[in-house]
């Protein structure tokens, strides 16, 4: 059926407040979907039913808006910038900005300014099912080709109790050891219901999160400044609660699965506080004999701060699943000036090279894209805004913005239609 017909204020405002009413956890763009099923012949744009809504009070206004969400972040003091680049230094602007990275001096295009391996690894979902199959080291995630002597398995792997856990050579499998034991299916069976949530999930963030709480755990049975210079780049990591950015997502319809967070959380206390089966409790107690201390277990085993935790992992993840130190203080442009590759593949997959994509000069911020640079300007702003990184106001966006206004008065119209459409498709 064609949707030829355009209702008047009154049908198009009944029928949505009854739908709010019916479906009050949902917002703007999961109450206009609904409308368009309910009534085929219907032309109505998401922008009406939002401000039929805002009207009736049934959905906060822009003004309404007294708090503006926005991730947070700190300054990680000990973090020695010189280890990987003598040419930036750290930058704090602002509590909303947070920090960032800037040129000390002149950097020519095409220059690399530093390679970076990452604190934790989380990689993407085809490579760790090569981890899991021995074909990737299971620390650097470099392909494992053909047969060497230099590999190694998992020292802990047995027949009755198997991890499938290969490592390039010695270093790795020696660097591995700040995470790996935790995640260890011999060592630790009680964190394979997690891991296996998170695959099936594929849930990256919630993967990445066990990665880093592994690394956390282990150092703090290690000396104090091993667990305190571990536990400052965690802290100082840009951190946006789920919950947080789920009032962020509210007005286009998407709605929290705390069910699957809760879950998430129950096994995630399974795998590093209270496994449920004996024999898991005393594997786990043999690698925590220390006692953990009071800051970790608060800002771990708590519901809030595993929520927490699972925002920290998704702000800062490089786009192949690495958590690095000083990659994670880039800030974002549509227009970046420089690239962050993965150019060590057959000796370091995991490890970034960091190069500059233009001339940049001393004190100008360097900047990454958190976006598909391909993608128009709406569609570069939603993703940011998913975050609460807010309207995106770097150049490109606003000669576009401009461009667009100047050249195409109905460019809301078309943008309303198109989600008009994809809600109708249900892929909104």
């Amino acid at each position: 059926m064609s949707r030829n017909t355009i209702p008047t204020e009154d049908e198009v405002r009944k029928a949505v407040i009854e739908l709010k009413t019916r479906n009050t956890a949902s917002g703007v763009a999961k109450i206009h979907s609904l409308l368009l099923d309910a009534n085929l012949s219907w032309t109505v744009s998401e922008k009406r039913v939002r401000k039929i809504l805002q009207s009736e009070g049934l959905v906060r206004s822009d003004s309404a808006n007294t708090k503006t969400i926005h991730p947070s972040s700190r300054l990680n003091k000990s973090l020695d910038v010189n280890k990987w680049t003598s040419r930036v230094e750290i930058k704090f602007f602002d509590a909303i900005k947070g920090k960032g990275l800037v040129a000390k001096e002149k950097i020519a295009k095409g220059e690399v300014l530093w390679k970076e391996d990452p604190f934790i690894l989380a990689p993407e979902w085809e490579i760790y099912d090569l981890q899991l199959s021995s074909q990737a080291c299971s620390f650097c995630s470099t392909i494992i080709r053909d047969y060497s002597p230099l590999h190694i398995s998992c020292g802990a792997s047995t027949t009755a109790t198997p991890c499938t856990a290969k490592f390039c050579n010695r270093l790795c499998r020696l660097q591995a050891d700040k995470v790996h034991p935790l995640l260890c299916p011999a060592r630790n069976p009680a964190s394979v219901p997690l891991l296996a949530f998170a695959r099936k999930a594929q849930w990256l963030a919630l993967h990445a999160l066990a990665q880093c709480t592994s690394r956390l755990l282990l150092a703090s049975q290690k000396d104090d400044a091993t667990f305190g210079s571990d536990w400052e780049v965690f802290q100082s990591l840009a951190v946006l609660g789920m919950e947080e950015r789920y009032q962020c997502l509210r007005d286009q319809g998407l709605e929290p699965d705390r069910e699957s967070w809760r879950r998430a959380f129950d096994l995630y206390l399974q795998a590093f506080k209270e496994p449920t089966l004996p024999v898991q409790q005393k594997k786990l107690a043999r690698m925590l004999k220390k006692q953990i201390p009071q800051e970790l277990q608060t800002d771990t085993f708590e519901y809030q701060a595993f929520l927490r935790g699972l925002g920290r992992m998704s702000l800062n993840l490089e786009a192949h699943g690495g958590l690095y130190r000083l990659h994670s203080h880039l800030n974002h442009s549509c227009t970046p000036n420089i690239s962050v590759r993965h150019l060590d593949q057959r000796t370091a997959l995991s490890r970034i090279t960091v190069i500059a994509r233009e001339e940049i000069d001393p004190g100008e911020e360097l900047l990454i894209t958190y976006t598909n640079p391909e993608s128009n300007l709406r569609d570069r702003r939603r993703r940011l805004s998913e975050w609460g990184f807010g309207l995106c106001q770097c150049k490109r966006c606003v000669e576009e913005e401009e461009v667009s206004k100047d050249s195409d008065m109905n460019t809301q119209e078309a943008d309303d239609l198109a989600d008009q459409l994809k809600a109708g498709l249900g892929v909104l």
